[in-house]
């Protein structure tokens, strides 16, 4: 996808009559979550078709929300104990206009590969902590490419920010809706600390197994991976529900997220061809506003995320029925909870401070994760939300990113429940996959 770069330069908030700077620090110092998850940058695609607002409009609204998230337009560093931390020195976004010669339509559809590239700044090498890019295309329609530091913000906070954008850049205050909450101190530890579950080796890791690890024969062969985007509808997700469901030991059935991330464990396991005294995990988010007690507001600016870790034989996993992996992913979910999150806020903030050789686990440097897998859900995040004034976007999908094993899950555009997977893998199993993503059997 051939794009011209047409113009580039620094955004930085600006502030309007009362809303002014209400930080009363120059830095805000990054919680346990923000430390423990991927320290790299995330990009995402929109697509809008004509009528698009013009980019003027779109880099005011821009200015307008930095001046309530603030963090975006800092950037990382260091405070006087050495301490990590996000500086609100107002430095600003980068914000980049392209054009391209050709129609959306001829550019559609948008399949992972290499050509979204051009339609966001590059993540390697980047000082700033959001960077924007506005691609217009003959036909009118606009493609916004955003990039983020994980650091700053999980994906919840993430989109939270993007449309509090496209209301500012509609011309409406953001001020009635609930304003962020940056406030990253709240998770304090307890004294005496209660260390009810094992971290290391879950959420950390010492560095020199992280080093064993790291060590997997396929990692240089980023060329041999295929982003395959599959797209499942609402009829196939309620049937697969229902099957997942069917020995539930529950009421209430497993969820659509729960079945059908089931379905791709096995799928995936049975495309790999792993052998069966193998085991195999997948790691799953798992969001802390709505677990913790007392609860986190949604508005919580920052990251707020741990991981549950379902685990199993592959000989079990592929024997046995749906219901089983089913299950093994609600239970491993479900371990993830109040208690959880607080024994983890203890241990990051005891254990780590103390043990230097201790990392986290979660590492975005590996092009492969075979024979385990990750999950990467959007399903519940407002990303469509995100309207600059000509409505919601045609199009929302991250950008390229080859790593083996490691899956996005969005809702589909089409907006009727159905759900878009973009699952790499390598182009020897790929076949296979594509014979069992669809059975039921």
């Amino acid at each position: 996808m051939k794009v011209r770069l047409d113009r580039s330069r620094i955004v930085k908030p600006v502030y309007e009559g009362d809303n002014q700077p209400t930080y009363i620090t120059d830095y805000v110092p990054l919680s346990v979550f923000d430390k423990v998850t991927y320290n790299t940058h995330i990009a995402v695609i929109y697509a809008y078709r004509p009528p698009a607002p013009t980019n003027s409009t779109i880099e005011q609204g821009l200015q307008k929300a930095l001046s309530e998230y603030r963090e975006w337009a800092g950037r990382l560093g260091k405070n006087d104990k050495g301490d990590p931390v996000i500086l609100l020195n107002d430095e600003g976004v980068k914000f980049v206009e392209a054009s391209a010669e050709y129609t959306l339509d001829q550019a559609m559809p948008f399949k992972p590969s290499t050509a979204l590239l051009s339609l966001h700044p590059s993540l390697e090498g980047v000082e700033e902590l959001a960077q924007v890019q506005l691609t217009r295309f003959t036909c009118g329609s606009l493609v916004v490419g955003f990039t983020s530091h994980h650091l700053v913000a999980d994906g919840n906070a993430t989109s939270n920010f993007l449309v509090a954008w496209g209301q500012a850049c509609r011309g409406l205050d953001i001020k009635p809706s609930p304003s962020p909450l940056n406030n990253r101190s709240i998770f304090t530890p307890r004294d005496p600390p209660l260390f009810e579950f094992e971290h290391n080796g879950v959420e950390f890791i010492t560095k020199k197994l992280m080093n064993i690890k790291s060590t997997y024969p396929g990692d240089e062969l980023t060329d041999n991976i295929i982003v395959h985007k599959v797209h499942f509808t609402k009829e196939f997700l309620t049937k697969l529900k229902t099957k997942a469901s069917s020995a539930c030991r529950d009421e209430k059935p497993y969820s659509t997220f729960e079945s059908l991330v089931a379905h791709l464990w096995r799928a995936i396991t049975r495309a790999r061809g792993l052998q069966g005294f193998e085991t195999t995990q997948v790691r799953i988010s798992v969001n802390g506003r709505g677990r913790l007690n007392p609860r986190v507001p949604n508005e919580y600016f920052g990251n707020l995320v741990l991981w549950a870790f379902p685990t199993a034989r592959v000989k079990d996993l592929l024997n046995e029925p749906l219901p089983f992996a089913a299950m093994i992913i609600h239970d491993a979910i479900a371990k993830v909870n109040d208690n959880y999150f607080k024994s983890f806020i203890d241990f990051a903030s005891y254990k780590v401070q103390e043990d230097e050789d201790l990392i986290p686990t979660a590492d975005m440097n590996r092009s492969v994760l075979h024979p385990n897998l990750e999950v990467d859900s959007w399903l519940r995040f407002p990303f469509y939300d995100l309207d600059f004034g000509g409505g919601s976007p045609y199009i929302f999908m991250p950008s390229y990113f080859p790593t083996e094993g490691m899956m996005f899950l969005l809702p589909s555009f089409i907006g009727d429940g159905s759900i878009d997977a973009f699952i790499p893998l390598f182009q020897q199993n790929l076949a296979s996959f594509k014979q069992v993503c669809y059975s039921l059997v």
